[in-house]
């Protein structure tokens, strides 16, 4: 159970972090490894409480007393068999994720005391990966099917989904219509929170496993939906949910404004070009350039991708950026009445990026703040937001007397998703649900047979843990599903007579008996 009453004894060290004015020069990640005797201290605070909340707070189950206990005792290689029996890519929610598993620590019951879960997540695989225990796992050949699973999209849920199914021998292909694997992992956000070097890594993993990448393919159009039916079993959609909020205001269509991910995109391909990894075929050329260079920019959003917004904005060398949020300011703390533990709590976060801007002296974040209108320049571009106090309540309207103007010549808009693009959905004739996200009656089953749906695409936006906890579990209900249709058609062989006997698991004796040649 860690040390024995170490949760008393050793106070939690958070993950720690470069100086925010160094790392502005650079895209090189700014979280920092912990000395190894520290990090088992921190994991020595756990107390493997006989409920442990973890679990429940964890979409991805993670043993995470047992792996804490495991890195206390210095036993890594153990700790990451037990980290990969439940997760596929923890480099990756170890970087990303929100940790939800923190909230939902017993020790988090006095606010700020959680055992840093996250923080011992990412160190034992990169450990793991540094001592090279990390290796391909190919099905044996004895587990291959014969089956073919198209997986459309390679976001964490198509990638765990992939992998997972491929590991039960399956022939898998993984289509991505972008130029390299990952999904917003790999364009839409940036390399000083997760390196792509770090996503390569795994891709390279299941390419060796044996899974066929098909990158810059749209399926749908470079493929079509009736061949993607007729040369595989079963199909996986894991397109994300791509389709983003719009903001329906005058002067909407000024140059200068546009959505988050068409600037991440471009900044994540410069960073690509500059630095690598390179990409598994050429980049598409912008229709625009978008930059933040010398510009007053202003993020409409306050959740994760406005502040990746704010960070990159600050790394070209934006002259000031406003981060707008139109809901209010939560609290310092936990509103017990709200959000009681393990809840998620609805607490105020500084993000990283923001205390970037506020150490260079050149941003600043507001709440309840509606915008009215864009301004132009008077040669098409924005020069301005008209700008007021929200209301507090939906549909959040303007407060009468505090409008004003705020300078802005780029605009990003990161109000979230909708929901998943509706041409492929349509194509192959799943249902949809009231958001548009694809239908499923049964976990994981559209309507469609031999059609299966995981991550944003079937859930909505969502968290990396969800997506990766998704793929993992539609791949489960595909292998069944072929399963099934395997034990049918043995079954139809017996029923027509032609069933053999002699077939066990590998096949039918392949030795002769006496005075019989060999065919």
């Amino acid at each position: 159970m860690g040390k024995l009453g170490g949760f008393l004894q050793i106070e939690r060290h958070g993950v720690p972090q470069r100086d925010p004015l160094e790392r502005v020069q650079d895209y090189r990640e700014f979280q920092l490894p912990r000395p190894v005797e520290e990090l088992r201290e921190q994991g020595g605070r756990c107390m493997d409480c006989g409920v442990p909340f973890c679990h429940n707070g964890c979409p991805l189950g993670n043993l995470i007393p047992d792996w804490n206990d495991l890195v206390y005792r210095d036993r890594f290689e153990d700790a990451i068999a037990q980290l990969h029996a439940t997760n596929n890519f923890p480099e990756f929610t170890g970087r990303l994720c929100p940790a939800p598993c923190e909230a939902a620590c017993v020790l988090e019951i006095r606010e700020g005391d959680a055992v840093t879960i996250k923080q011992v997540e990412n160190a034992i695989i990169n450990r793991a990966w540094a001592e090279g225990w990390v290796k391909p796992e190919p099905p044996h050949a004895r587990r291959e099917t014969g089956h073919a699973v198209a997986v459309v999209g390679s976001g964490p849920a198509g990638m765990a989904a992939a992998q997972q199914l491929r590991r039960a021998g399956h022939d898998v292909t993984l289509f991505e219509r972008d130029e390299a694997i990952g999904g917003l992992v790999r364009f839409g956000v940036p390399d000083f929170k997760i390196e792509k070097s770090v996503v390569e890594r795994r891709v390279e993993q299941m390419v060796a496993e044996g899974v066929e990448l098909r990158c810059g393919v749209e399926v749908g159009s470079d493929v079509s939906v009736q061949e993607l039916r007729e040369r595989f079993d079963a199909v996986v959609i894991a397109t994300g949910s791509r389709v983003p909020r719009e903001l329906d205001v005058p002067g909407r269509g000024l140059d200068g404004v546009h959505f988050a991910m068409e600037y991440l995109y471009q900044r994540n391909r410069w960073v690509a070009r500059e630095i690598g990894p390179a990409p598994t075929v050429a980049q598409p050329a912008a229709e625009r350039v978008i930059s933040a260079r010398g510009k007053d920019v202003v993020v409409i959003g306050g959740g994760d991708t406005g502040a990746d917004c704010v960070g990159n904005s600050l790394r070209e060398g934006a002259r000031s950026v406003v981060q707008l949020e139109l809901l209010s300011e939560p609290p310092v703390h936990r509103p017990d009445e709200r959000t009681p533990w393990p809840e998620w709590p609805l607490k105020y976060r500084l993000s990283y990026a923001m205390e970037e801007a506020r150490k260079q002296g050149v941003g600043e974040q507001d709440y309840s703040v509606t915008t009215t209108r864009f301004a132009e320049d008077g040669s098409g571009a924005v020069s301005a937001l008209h700008i007021a106090q929200a209301e507090a309540q939906p549909p959040f309207a303007p407060v009468a007397g505090t409008e004003r103007e705020l300078p802005a010549q780029l605009v990003l808009l990161a109000m979230g998703f909708l929901h998943p693009e509706q041409s492929l959905l349509d194509q192959l004739g799943v249902e949809k649900d009231p958001r548009g996200n694809v239908k499923t009656a049964k976990p994981y089953v559209t309507s469609v047979e031999g059609v299966f749906a995981a991550g944003d695409a079937r859930r909505g936006q969502s968290l990396i843990v969800w997506a990766i906890n998704e793929g993992r579990q539609c791949a489960r209900m595909v292998d069944r599903y072929l399963q099934r249709r395997t034990q049918s058609a043995h079954e139809d062989e017996a029923l027509a007579g032609h069933a053999d006997a002699d077939r066990g698991p590998e096949g039918p004796p392949q030795h002769v008996g006496p005075g019989i040649g060999a065919s």
